[in-house]
């Protein structure tokens, strides 16, 4: 259970403080959800403009005091994690706050799609019904090895090693949140490890490859324009799709995008060429997007295929493959592997490195077309 502070506002101006306790909620026959809550009026009150000094310092007298209340009845509760538990909590249905955790992530595609098939996989194999006290360490053993031996994709393919560690990731993830919900005060997933991550191919377009798709024809402009946009920048899509001209700064002495990147909704400040501004053509107003009618669909990728196939290109690769481009072309180059790192928003210079073994490997290949000469 939850115990919040809040407040309403009263005629007489002032804003009444009371406690809430939330204690889940169910669904009936037909999904519909129904919260479970009690209140409990504290008889103290905020005046809601505070005019003088002293209505001001009765204000954070009552407010301290309401969160001291509050704290006190909250930890009080908790003290289940020494053998008081809510036993109605532990025995609700850990599939239904699977699903709600799913739901609530739905405004992120990717991060979506990853946690609902997960939960997918999980109703599987444990069907709808598995409570918080039925989920044990084994039941979390044995669905990390349903994953590993039986789990399949919808083409019946065995998954995949990197999706079988985000999957098994997202159910982690519900455990922990329930731990931090107090839902729960052991954690059955901490005593389980995780999948390792698997090193997979990252496919990638030379300069010359690049080249090639820049003189082709493309069905979607858009998308060629956004494709080779993020080969000069490494801006993922989600970042391209939602720019617009306010964040394209651009002066006599520099070119760059000030934005927030969706993935960390962090600030971010990239320099970019002259050559990735003039891709974009003529400025429009501040809050028009810079690349208009840019839409990713199931069909993207093969838009993609058959632009490459046009321009005499025939390996496959997908949308994202224009940043791992981004990184080969700098690090081939001769850029740091730091700014490269930067550039790209990685969180760890580990994730870079990656595309300094493919470096490597190109060099490598290098040096095996120098004709041999006779000794």
């Amino acid at each position: 259970m939850k115990i919040n502070l809040r407040s309403r506002k009263l005629k007489d101006g002032r804003r009444s403080l009371f406690l809430e306790y939330y204690k889940g909620y169910t669904k009936d026959s037909n999904g519909k959800i129904k919260h479970d809550r009690e209140f409990e009026n504290l008889e103290l009150y905020l005046y809601d403009k505070p005019k003088t000094p002293k209505q001001k310092q009765d204000n954070k007298t009552n407010q301290d005091l309401a969160e001291k209340i509050r704290t006190k009845k909250q930890a009080e509760y908790d003290s289940g994690k020494y053998g008081f538990q809510n036993h109605i909590i532990v025995n609700a249905n850990f599939v239904e706050y699977f699903r709600k955790l799913t739901d609530e992530r739905f405004d992120s595609q990717g991060n979506y799609g990853n946690w609902d098939s997960a939960y997918k996989h999980f109703t599987d194999f444990f069907g709808e019904k598995l409570t918080f006290t039925d989920f044990t360490v084994e039941k979390v053993k044995e669905f990390k090895d349903y994953l590993d031996k039986s789990a399949t994709t919808p083409q019946g393919k065995k998954l995949s090693p990197n999706t079988k560690l985000t999957y098994f990731a997202k159910v982690k993830a519900a455990l922990n949140q329930a731990f931090d919900d107090r839902i729960i005060f052991e954690n059955p997933g901490k005593r389980v490890k995780g999948f390792p991550k698997a090193e997979v191919e990252r496919p990638y377009l030379t300069h010359s490859e690049v080249q090639k798709l820049a003189k082709a024809e493309c069905r979607i402009p858009s998308i060629k324009t956004a494709f080779l946009f993020a080969c000069l920048t490494g801006l993922r899509y989600s970042d391209i799709e939602k720019l617009t001209w306010k964040e394209v700064r651009e002066n006599e002495d520099e070119l760059r995008i000030v934005f927030t990147q969706k993935k960390t909704d962090g600030l971010e400040y990239l320099y970019i060429n002259q050559n990735a501004r003039d891709l974009l053509g003529e400025r429009g107003t501040p809050d028009e997007l810079v690349i208009p009618d840019l839409k990713y669909t199931a069909q993207t990728t093969n838009i993609l295929m058959k632009w490459a196939y046009n321009a005499g290109i025939y390996k496959e690769f997908t949308f994202h493959s224009s940043r791992h481009t981004n990184a080969v072309l700098m690090l081939t180059n001769g850029a740091d592997i730091y700014i490269v790192s930067k550039r790209l928003g990685h969180k760890e210079l580990r994730t870079t490195e990656i595309y300094a073994r493919i470096v490597d490997a190109k060099q490598k290949e290098a040096a095996n077309i120098i004709p041999i000469i006779n000794l």
